[in-house]
């Protein structure tokens, strides 16, 4: 998809608005991951369930986010991006009004599976939205918007899930109206999901997406109030575009020798190598991880608080600093840190004294010392391998190939989050915490030989260089 290339003066305040109203979808995106952190322990009392159904719970929703990023691109070209916006806002609301209502593990499993789609829809629809709509001196910054409303959409739901489990006294007791508390955890995403819609129902339609479908009267009013002065001219820039353009497809990834190209080969790499140090088990499981070890479900939850703080920190860190360090220096230190931060947390869960339940312990000291390396593997991974991954796959692949590539390593990621998602709660319950972060651990390590080895450096270079 092509983006609104101009050196003219923009409105600048208006291109903002538009592009904060398309990112809301990544805020829904963090939102819904991250809101059933709170409620995994009071789901598997409710419905009885065992450890591998509540880890088939938790990630079947990115099964459902892998199809909703596959099909949410075509569906954007043909109804338009805000449309697509639209459903997404109503799947988002449909699946938060499920999950907080459901009666049992199954069907629980399906409104989470809804919510998946509308954020597979969304991780597509928001970044290309805001790239068609932004002139070429803003669209990094405001393209890092996403970025940053998934992290703070991450941390919002976490608090939510904090202030109602501690004014019920736990996720499983009643609160308001009598009812769990953490089926209110889940209704907290419904009045952002509706002002996702709300919102999108107000910004205008793509310019280029308008141009593609032949209504350049509609294009020509957009651009009016994106760019000042005339824009006939970037009108006919994009209708040249649009004209020379054609479907990418999957054939164009594949070498001679029938396999995939290297190059595809290394951004399936990324993917999965974000995903296999074990990120999402911060951030899917990190309340009944911290329980697990000795903390009260209060002080697990505002750990993860803090958490989710230190994630946006991270974010922004990396926002200002990726055009300036280079990418493969920070993927560097983040392997190295994250690598030196999950074996100390593997050591010290190894070695916790288990309770008269069979349970580790940590008090003290390791308590303290775990904590703190937690909190610093986040940050590690935050200003290296989180957003790092995503401009490196935006931009590390030729035109020829760049969508079907990135269709390909985005899906190969979500399907990495799934297997790590899946397999936390069973690796928990029958090998324990050490185990757990020694596999992370040993992932972290190769990520970093991957790096060294295989990942080019592209800061400063231009897409038709790739």
């Amino acid at each position: 998809m092509s983006d609104i290339t101009s050196h003219r003066k923009s409105n600048t305040f208006y291109v903002v608005l538009i592009a904060a109203a398309a990112a809301l979808g990544g805020f829904l995106f963090g939102f819904d991951t991250a809101v059933i952190n709170g409620a995994v322990a009071a789901l598997t009392t409710s419905f009885n369930a065992n450890s591998v159904f509540v880890g088939l719970a938790v990630s079947l929703a990115l099964l459902g986010s892998a199809l909703g990023a596959f099909y949410a691109g075509k569906i954007a070209d043909r109804y338009g991006r805000v449309k697509a916006m639209i459903a997404s806002s109503v799947l988002f609301t449909i699946s938060a009004i499920g999950s907080g209502a459901a009666v049992g593990i199954w069907d629980f499993t399906f409104w989470r599976m809804l919510g998946g789609i509308s954020v597979g829809a969304a991780s597509v629809i928001a970044p290309a939205y805001i790239a068609e709509c932004s002139p070429s001196h803003l669209r990094g910054r405001l393209g890092s918007l996403q970025q940053l409303a998934i992290v703070i959409g991450i941390f919002i739901a976490l608090l939510c899930d904090y202030f109602i489990a501690v004014s019920a006294g736990s996720a499983e007791l009643p609160f308001l109206f009598g009812i769990a508390a953490w089926r209110w955890m889940f209704w907290t995403e419904i009045p952002p999901a509706v002002f996702y819609g709300i919102s999108a129902l107000m910004i205008p339609e793509s310019p280029r997406y308008l141009v593609a479908k032949g209504k350049e009267l509609e294009a020509t009013k957009v651009l009016s109030k994106i760019l000042k002065g005339n824009v006939r001219e970037k009108i006919a820039e994009i209708r040249q575009t649009v004209s020379r353009e054609r479907q990418p497809k999957f054939s164009d990834l594949l070498a001679r020798s029938g396999g995939l190209l290297p190059i595809v080969w290394i951004g399936i790499g990324l993917s999965v190598f974000q995903q296999f140090v074990g990120i999402n088990v911060i951030f899917y499981y990190s309340s009944i991880l911290w329980r697990a070890v000795g903390f009260s479900e209060q002080d697990s939850l505002t750990i993860t608080v803090i958490t989710g703080a230190v994630n946006i920190v991270t974010t922004l860190i990396a926002i200002a600093f990726v055009d300036k360090f280079g990418r493969k220096p920070l993927l560097v230190l983040g392997s190295i840190g994250m690598t030196a931060t999950l074996g100390t947390m593997s050591v010290i869960f190894s070695n916790a004294p288990v309770n008269a339940a069979g349970s580790p312990t940590l008090s003290g000291t390791p308590g303290i010392v775990a904590l703190v390396a937690a909190n610093l593997f986040v940050f590690c991974y935050g200003f290296s391998w989180g957003p790092v991954v995503w401009v490196l796959l935006g931009e590390m692949f030729n035109n020829k190939i760049r969508g079907a590539a990135l269709s390909v390593a985005a899906s190969m990621q979500w399907v990495a989050n799934f297997a790590i998602s899946t397999t936390f709660p069973p690796i928990l319950q029958y090998f324990g915490l050490g185990t757990a972060y020694g596999i992370y651990t040993v992932a972290a390590a190769i990520s970093l030989f991957f790096v060294l080895f295989f990942v080019k450096e592209t800061k400063g270079m231009e897409l038709e260089q790739m």
